[in-house]
């Protein structure tokens, strides 16, 4: 009906006045409030307002605008709504709606049999909204796609919506009713192509959105979440999230940015903000990865709000920070670097073939270790790749003998042989892949732990400290017990458990001058033996690298722990 046009605060006109919900109120006299139910504001049709009554029962030129194109001077509004009320042909159409409503509450009008079934057709269409609704949330729910290859209601490859429908409808009469008046064609709109489930999600999720941004903002205080990835159109996305006191993660949306600085980063930033109608100062903190853009202390997004929140606290994720410290460790060392490179290059030979992969199967013990593609992101999964090498390393180089005697490929034999021959045969790989399982154990534990829902800063940074107190010990005695683990696998492999002298390289000389002196050192020079070059060269170095590592990834915790471990220690 025409009360149900949207009701709401209208534009400016041209004296700068708006609409305003006290033209609702008509004070009497003796100051009792009186509502005006016949004024209706139309935002669509231009911004004017009518009177519905007038509109809807006139049957001669009515003098009042309000019943006609509708009014929008603001300002003379209260004298014209005055006039026209106090008219007598608004009285009389008044009065005309007064009996007709009467009428319709008690189902009293000449048409009635029509109104009965017009609320008994708008009573089914709401029934089966009801039902689509339930099915795109159940989908969306479950994380699955509502369409297939055609919209055919009974038809193969329809898609998991139609699926669900046709299914339901076998023991609903509601939606039976419906598709029966869609294939005998008796309705039009049946409310099943990928349009209306298109406009059912975003219904859903507009729904959805409101009600999250009504909890933040009963919250008032809140935490933002930014992380940037590009999608499979090549398109950078943001993804905004927010964190309020009942700690709990809400996504709000994704956001297409362009400018992946820290300036266009913050622009979205805060464009967003304004956009869900959130106030930047209620910001209390900040969590991105470690990217330059995002945790710049100069010029990344933290800094910038920052200087206009300082209230806003910046913390870098946890986990991220654990990962970038394992991936400084292993981009630290050249013998770290190769070594991670053979185990890709052992996963890839045989991930390559189904039938390579299946020599790998036949020849392992524990079918449950088997090889893995290194993570490019989660450095800490890799102690999986790693495991698998160091619990069956023989099984491992058999299925790399066996497949070089089989392969008829030159280079998939050649590459074979290298692995088995070359990488498996050298001590110095085997104690780095012990070191490497130690190390990767220990962190892997510790990011599980990090990740938890009930993990505290305090308790956080506790676990840091132990962290960094195993690798302090790990630095002192941990190379003896590497070597030890490496010695029996050796022996398993049956090749000698030594480390193999480096040929030295050629010493390049640099020409002199006739004036210049072949200053030659008087004191001899030690050379140090190959395992004791190992362990400082390899060894000490990524333990030192993740001692450091981890006390500058953590520093910021550190702080906040100083200024918030009050509240962790205190007596409830």
């Amino acid at each position: 009906m025409v009360r149900d046009l949207l009701i709401g605060k209208g534009r400016k006109d041209g004296r700068n006045r708006c609409f305003s919900s006290e033209f609702y109120k008509k004070y009497l006299p003796n100051r009792e409030k009186h509502h005006r139910d016949w004024l209706v504001y139309c935002k669509d049709l231009f911004d004017k307002v009518f009177c519905f009554c007038c509109k809807l029962f006139k049957k001669k030129p009515h003098p009042s605008n309000l019943a006609h194109e509708g009014i929008s001077d603001w300002g003379h509004l209260s004298h014209s709504l005055k006039m026209h009320e106090s008219s007598a042909e608004h009285i009389h159409h008044m009065s005309i709606w007064f009996d007709l409503r009467a009428r319709l509450e008690t189902n009293q009008v000449i048409d009635k049999k029509f109104q009965y079934e017009m609320n008994k057709e708008t009573k089914h269409w709401r029934k089966v909204l009801k039902r689509l609704f339930a099915l795109v949330k159940y989908l969306a729910k479950q994380g699955l796609a509502l369409r297939g290859s055609n919209e055919k209601i009974y038809d193969e490859n329809n898609g998991n919506f139609m699926a669900l429908v046709e299914m339901i409808a076998e023991w609903d009469s509601t939606l039976a009713e419906h598709i029966r008046r869609k294939k005998n064609h008796e309705i039009h709109y049946h409310y099943l192509s990928h349009k209306i489930q298109n406009e059912l999600i975003v219904s859903l999720a507009s729904e959805i959105k409101v009600a999250i941004l009504k909890k933040i903002k009963d919250a008032k205080y809140f935490s933002v979440i930014l992380d940037c990835t590009p999608d499979v159109s090549n398109q950078e996305q943001m993804t905004f999230i927010l964190r309020c006191v009942d700690v709990e993660e809400y996504f709000l949306q994704f956001v297409i940015v362009n400018d992946t600085t820290g300036q266009g980063l913050f622009d979205s930033l805060q464009s967003v903000l304004k956009h869900l109608d959130l106030d930047i100062d209620n910001v209390r903190g900040q969590s991105y990865d470690n990217g330059s853009n995002m945790k710049g202390k100069h010029k990344g997004v933290q800094k910038k709000l920052l200087d206009i929140n300082p209230r806003a606290f910046y913390t870098p994720c946890a986990s991220h920070s654990l990962n970038l410290t394992l991936a400084d460790m292993a981009n630290s060392c050249e013998k770290a670097v190769k070594f991670f490179g053979v185990v890709q290059r052992l996963y890839t030979l045989f991930a390559d073939s189904t039938k390579r992969w299946k020599i790998l199967k036949d020849n392992l013990s524990e079918k449950s270790f088997t090889l893995k593609s290194l993570s490019t992101t989660r450095w800490e999964s890799r102690v999986e790749s790693v495991k698998a090498i160091v619990t069956q390393a023989p099984e491992i180089v058999e299925a790399l003998h066996q497949l070089a005697n089989e392969e008829t490929d030159v280079k998939i034999k050649s590459e074979a042989t290298c692995l088995a021959e070359y990488e498996f045969r050298s001590f110095e790989f085997i104690t780095g892949m012990v070191i490497w399982y130690h190390i990767l154990v220990k962190v892997n534990n510790l990011s599980v732990e990090l990740q938890s829902e009930s993990m505290r800063i305090d308790e956080a940074m506790s676990s840091v400290g132990v962290l960094i107190e195993f690798f302090k010990d790990y630095r002192e005695h941990g190379f003896e017990k590497a070597l030890n683990c490496a010695q029996d696998i050796a022996s398993d492999l049956g090749i000698d458990p030594v480390f193999v002298k480096k040929k030295n390289k050629r010493k390049i000389r640099k020409k002199r001058h006739f004036d210049e002196d072949d200053i030659v050192s008087s004191e001899p020079v030690q050379e140090l033996s190959p395992q004791e070059t190992f362990r400082i060269q390899y060894f000490v170095y990524i333990v030192d690298q993740a001692i450091g590592s981890l006390e500058r990834r953590f520093e910021q915790y550190k702080q906040y722990e100083d200024i918030f471990g009050f509240l962790f220690t205190a007596e409830s």
